[in-house]
């Protein structure tokens, strides 16, 4: 049996980290050393940075996850905020492990676009959807990330008679329907999407293709 102190340092948690997907934050962590600690139980808090007192999260008190969901905790996108994890096992208590600063606006990862495409005969017409967030309006719509962020959608299309991995941007910019023109008849082509954000240079995965033949 491990001596206790032994045992405390051995459960605590390592590597604890926010993750965060449209504003949808989550804080991670994994377990201590002592593997063989299958009773062992965690305990989460967090808190603005700044404020002298930590606030327990009362649904990831004295949990088995690794995973404790901060999304409402951290709705204010600019402040920036820290998590913390315990461990207990066998009476015993780790000390806190703590996380990174975390400030939602500058770290989240945003999403691609949903598109939808439309066909005629020699174009293609796309329709654009900003990503959403976990946040809802008074009429209980969830707002767009597009209200967070100057958005731009960058579209590429993919000749499939050419090469797959081969993506051609055709359109940058805001709008949110798209028309593609001047396109060969019965040629296979796809659509990807990504988001943009100038501010922080950052882009988004590829949506998910949308395929078409002409």
């Amino acid at each position: 049996v491990l001596e206790n102190p032994d045992l405390q340092d051995s459960i605590k948690p390592q590597k604890v980290e926010f993750r965060s997907l449209n504003f949808n934050s989550t804080l991670h962590w994994q377990p201590g050393r002592a593997r063989e600690a299958r009773d062992t139980v965690y305990f989460v808090q967090y808190k603005v940075y700044g404020q002298s007192t930590w606030q327990n999260k009362d649904a990831c008190w004295g949990i088995q996850n690794h995973v404790c969901d901060l999304t409402n905790e951290t709705s204010d996108i600019q402040e920036p905020y820290y998590g913390r994890v315990k461990a207990a096992s066998a009476g015993v208590y780790s000390d806190w492990s703590l996380s990174c600063r975390f400030t939602p606006w500058r770290e989240t990862v945003i999403g691609p676009p949903m598109v939808t495409v439309v066909r005629s005969n020699k174009s293609i017409i796309l329709k654009l959807q900003a990503p959403r967030s976990p946040y809802k309006r008074k009429r209980g719509s969830k707002i767009p990330m597009t209200n967070y962020y100057d958005l731009l959608y960058q579209v590429f299309i993919i000749n499939n008679l050419l090469d797959e991995q081969h993506r051609v941007l055709v359109y940058e910019g805001k709008d949110k329907v798209i028309k593609i023109e001047d396109l060969r008849p019965g040629v296979s082509y796809c659509i990807v999407a990504k988001t943009y954000v100038p501010m922080l240079d950052r882009s988004s995965a590829y949506s998910s293709r949308q395929c078409t033949v002409l």
